[in-house]
């Protein structure tokens, strides 16, 4: 499930956390990074149980229309395709779904408001009233209105309260689990049976040994963490006009990160691991960070 740019920026966090709490130590630093590789699978399945209480508010909405003393024709008797939607019912039948889900003690219950506010925004939308109209009856067409609901989540400042309380790590992760959200409809609309994604890409692709992510993760993670403090003697004596103090915590850890992966991995070309934390720096640092990161990097490693 997690890529290799995912698992950089967790690294990234980790180091990070590194220059906050010099005092972190290896194996530490290593279950809190699989704490956080976990949380981002947590978040997508967080993200999956969300079709049966939407589904729920709308029913709910439905009857109390239909229970007014002055109800019109159509709240009397209401189109239900979405509420025959096929989707929520094939999570709410997977018993191994529903063992996960419980286990994890993940549900939408408290966050009644969220889910008042997210029907409404889905029923203003265009598509929302082409596939209630639409006359087709299929699990495709059931699926691909998830695939279209998910993408709504994205910039919903809402959710990304209630993410931010629930944990450090999911406002940040949104997007990457709603991408898998919706690659889950697809599979789904294809007929093919819900199973849990392996935590790692490399585990889904089925790449040699060689090739796990994993190993990548915990690799990098014991380069950073055994190297930093040599990987900071090097960028201190490149930046001789600056106090090693000035220079922006963030980006001190992502030049520390693609010292340790040129490190690490050497047959890695130096140009792909530079643009890797270049990239990453224009999401986590300043705006003059990516310049920076890219210079620096550039010099250490040639």
């Amino acid at each position: 499930m997690l890529n290799r740019r995912i698992l950089r920026v967790k690294t990234f966090k980790m180091i990070y956390a590194l220059t906050e709490n010099p005092e972190m130590s290896l194996k530490e630093a290593g279950k809190a990074l699989e704490r956080s590789c976990e949380a981002t699978r947590d978040l997508y399945l967080l993200l999956l149980t969300l079709t049966g209480p939407l589904t729920d508010e709308a029913s709910t909405r439905i009857e109390a229309s239909r229970s007014k003393f002055s109800a019109t024709p159509e709240e009397r008797n209401p189109n239900l395709k979405f509420l025959r939607n096929r989707i929520p019912a094939l999570f709410a039948e997977d018993p191994d779904f529903q063992r996960i889900i419980k286990k994890k003690k993940l549900s939408w219950q408290p966050y009644d408001a969220f889910l008042r506010h997210l029907y409404e925004e889905v029923r203003e939308q265009k598509w929302f009233a082409a596939y209630m109209d639409s006359g087709e009856d299929s699990l495709r067409e059931d699926a691909a209105l998830w695939g279209r609901i998910y993408p709504l989540l994205e910039d919903n400042p809402e959710l990304d309260a209630i993410l931010e309380d629930l944990s450090i790590n999911w406002s940040d992760e949104l997007p990457y689990a709603l991408r898998c959200a919706i690659r889950t409809m697809q599979t789904l609309g294809e007929g093919k049976e819900w199973t849990l994604p392996p935590l790692y890409k490399s585990e889904m692709d089925k790449r040699p040994a060689a090739e796990s992510d994993r190993d990548f993760t915990s690799s990098l993670l014991r380069q950073a963490v055994s190297g930093f403090n040599r990987y900071k003697e090097q960028v201190s004596e490149h930046t001789k006009k600056w106090n090693l103090d000035r220079i922006c915590a963030t980006d001190l850890a992502l030049i520390v990160c693609g010292l340790a992966e040129a490190e690490a991995f050497p047959r890695t070309p130096k140009n792909i691991i530079i643009n890797e934390y270049v990239e990453i720096s224009k999401y986590y640092s300043t705006p003059e960070s990516s310049g920076f990161v890219n210079g620096l990097l550039d010099k250490l490693l040639q």
